[in-house]
């Protein structure tokens, strides 16, 4: 059998960026299983989550001719219309519409230019528990962004993102050097919060492409990676280069390096495909479109190498004979500290994490 991680649902996930949902188009996204339509409303813009299968023939509501009126749905096969709490407002050929005549809504919340959606109890959703990724809209950074479907458990997202000494290996040319892999980690695990943080510091270390081309650093780096994972679904990596030598005044300031912001956003869309949403944030050469193009294309060239990478896995994975041996080793302690705290959010009852931040 496929690996599989089990769904917890009474957790925020990441349904698309602010940017995708809008009023031209209707958006359609399959999260956990369950096949969503997003839209805006026309006044405020706020973002609507509604389950994406007319209650008439199932007709998927996103797709063409469905379209707005004001801030309805109408279904694009058979014209059932429906509001913003997703009850069905108007059915063709008769006055009364069916009390059944209704699909669910979902919580839905738009924070740090990310659109979050609850997908289990709309009771248990509180958006105070959905961890913040600042970087991704604040002042004075510039981000890039993109988003690729993997083939893949999730879970096997979450182990590759937690052990990036693979970055040396998969990623050679791009973002790894020797170093990465040869360098112990520390990891420490908050299992209340539902938060793994996983640091690997490098005194002195080769400057990828990736960091010497778009810094124009020469020669060789301090470089520092340090994971905070949220589990489920946010990953951020705060990552520091500078010269070799370079070390920060006694007041924090950074005199010569270049702090990065990396993201992602880990959401299963179904049993063994997941949404990979990347983004590189910085806030050194803000104003420079040579380098923001550099970062995007270089970082899309990475996420394909693991998109490539976790699709033959999971192939591979799935033609395993029963019973097979898994090894874990010193690097994978970030990642089995994942694997638990997901397996505890479905073990008791999803009951949703307090974030501590």
């Amino acid at each position: 059998m496929p690996h599989t991680t089990a769904f917890a649902r009474n957790q925020w996930y990441v349904a698309a960026y602010s940017h995708e949902v809008g009023r031209e188009e209707l958006l359609g996204r399959t999260i956990l299983g369950e096949p969503l339509v997003f839209y805006r409303t026309e006044e405020e813009g706020t973002p609507v989550a509604l389950a994406d299968r007319c209650v008439h023939r199932r007709y998927p509501l996103h797709e063409k001719p469905s379209r707005l009126d004001g801030d309805r749905l109408v279904c694009g096969y058979h014209g059932f219309t429906y509001d913003t709490s997703g009850t069905c407002v108007y059915v063709p050929g008769q006055k009364r519409v069916p009390r059944t005549a209704r699909v669910a809504s979902y919580p839905i919340v738009e924070q740090d230019s990310l659109i979050w959606v609850w997908i289990g109890d709309p009771a248990l959703a509180d958006a105070g528990t959905i961890p913040r990724a600042r970087h991704l809209d604040s002042p004075g950074w510039v981000t890039v962004r993109g988003m690729e479907p993997i083939d893949a458990d999730y879970g096997l997202l979450v182990d590759n993102l937690l052990d990036l000494s693979h970055e040396t290996y998969l990623h050679g040319g791009y973002i790894g050097t020797p170093e990465v892999a040869e360098t112990p980690i520390t990891t420490e695990v908050d299992e209340g919060a539902g938060i793994v943080r996983v640091s690997r510091h490098m005194d002195d270390a080769e400057c990828p492409p990736f960091y010497a081309k778009s810094t124009g650093i020469s020669g060789r780096i301090t470089r520092w990676q340090d994971i905070e994972y949220h589990a489920p679904c946010l990953y951020l990596l705060h990552s520091r280069v500078a010269p070799v030598g370079v070390v920060p005044e006694a007041d924090g300031s950074d005199p010569g390096g270049f702090h990065t912001e990396v993201t992602y956003a880990i959401t299963p869309s179904e049993d063994g495909k997941v949404y990979d949403f990347w983004a590189v944030s910085r806030d050194w050469a803000t104003d420079d479109a040579d380098v923001t193009e550099f970062l995007r294309g270089n970082n899309h060239t990475v996420v394909m190498q693991d998109v490539d990478a976790l699709n033959l896995l999971q192939r591979t994975l799935g033609s395993e004979r029963t019973g097979y041996q898994e090894l874990s080793i010193n690097i994978d302690t970030g990642g089995l500290a994942a694997r638990r705290i997901l397996a505890r959010l479905v073990e008791e009852g999803d009951k949703p994490v307090e974030k501590v931040l």
